[in-house]
């Protein structure tokens, strides 16, 4: 990945002060994002060790987590920063604004990606350290430099980086990938369109202005919202295959009925308003959106607490 793809800088002369500097530099990492992903780790920690695991292996997962998340969301505002120009949402992240040369991020996004990995080979262990190397090529090269710009499917096949959170999580307490949580791993993987689509049919201007093809781009809401339904259903029914799979008890079971029923309904709802015709005011795709984080939230504290109860279902 170098500096001088896709485009040249697009920036104005940096700003001085350490303060802004620095909160450049953080702002790089995309926090929010992280939290996100950060929400889906330790909740699967709690299910591989059936209990609660050590506090350091968790604070050390969540360290390593954390900066290898920064790396990757880091190469992505470089290699993306002529789009982030053109979006109104993004026009004022540091390498828009100049507070940070993209020279600056590409040593800080490859700083990170050698410390995180280090750190989770010194602490946690190998395995980890691979995944967390496969979630940063997943989104920096696969998503970001392969699939963004060339296919409406890019956040379907380009959200499995985000699914990698969960298999680092488990592999940090078992030292393997076991089969709850590769079903995790799918309830993620079929949770991502629904979650990111209502937010490019809220901005698909924006999308549009920087010649991203995202699906509300290309294709019409409605068609949009059809797609949005079916990995709705198909999220729920991966999210019910680990009671079988995890051996989970009641709370997880009515949790993620009653949730996933919460959001087969929101989905249907933007279904119906789709077919309108009308724009993202009147649709408003943002309730899907909000509503997903929460439930991403809800059930995966399900996962953790509920091998805690231990409330058998026979």
């Amino acid at each position: 990945m170098t500096a001088l793809d896709p485009s040249a800088p697009v920036s104005a002369t940096p700003v001085r002060g350490w303060r802004r500097t620095v909160g450049a530099y953080v702002a790089l990492t995309k926090p929010r994002i992280i939290e996100l992903l950060l929400v889906t780790t330790i909740p699967v920690m709690f299910l591989a060790q059936r209990g609660v695991p050590s506090l350091w292996l968790i604070v050390a997962t969540l360290v390593g987590g954390t900066l290898s998340a920064g790396a990757a969301n880091t190469f992505n505002c470089v290699y993306d920063r002529d789009i982030d120009a053109e979006m109104h949402r993004t026009s004022n992240r540091p390498m828009v604004t100049g507070v940070v040369t993209p020279r600056q991020g590409l040593l800080f996004g490859w700083a990170l990606t050698v410390v995180s990995t280090a750190w989770f080979l010194a602490v946690v262990g190998w395995l980890p350290a691979l995944l967390s190397l496969a979630a940063i090529a997943l989104y920096a090269v696969g998503y970001t430099m392969i699939l963004k710009r060339r296919t409406a499917q890019n956040i379907v096949w380009g959200g499995a980086a985000g699914c990698m959170p969960v298999l680092i999580g488990w592999a940090a307490v078992t030292g393997t990938v076991g089969w709850p949580a590769v079903v995790l791993f799918l309830v993620i993987f079929f949770w991502t369109p629904p979650h990111y689509w209502p937010l490019s049919m809220r901005f698909k201007d924006d999308y549009a202005a920087a010649h991203v093809p995202m699906l509300p781009v290309v294709e019409r809401f409605a068609v949009v919202a059809r797609q949005i339904v079916a990995y709705s259903w198909a999220m729920v029914a991966a999210s019910l295959v680990l009671v079988p799979v995890a051996g989970m008890g009641w709370l997880y079971l009515v949790t993620a009925v009653v949730t996933g029923g919460l959001f087969v309904a929101e989905a249907h709802r933007l279904l119906r308003a789709s077919r309108s015709g009308e724009g993202p005011q009147v649709l408003r795709p943002m309730r899907l959106f909000h509503f997903s984080i929460t439930y991403v939230a809800v059930l995966f504290l399900a996962v953790a607490v509920d091998p805690l109860l231990h409330l058998p279902l026979r």
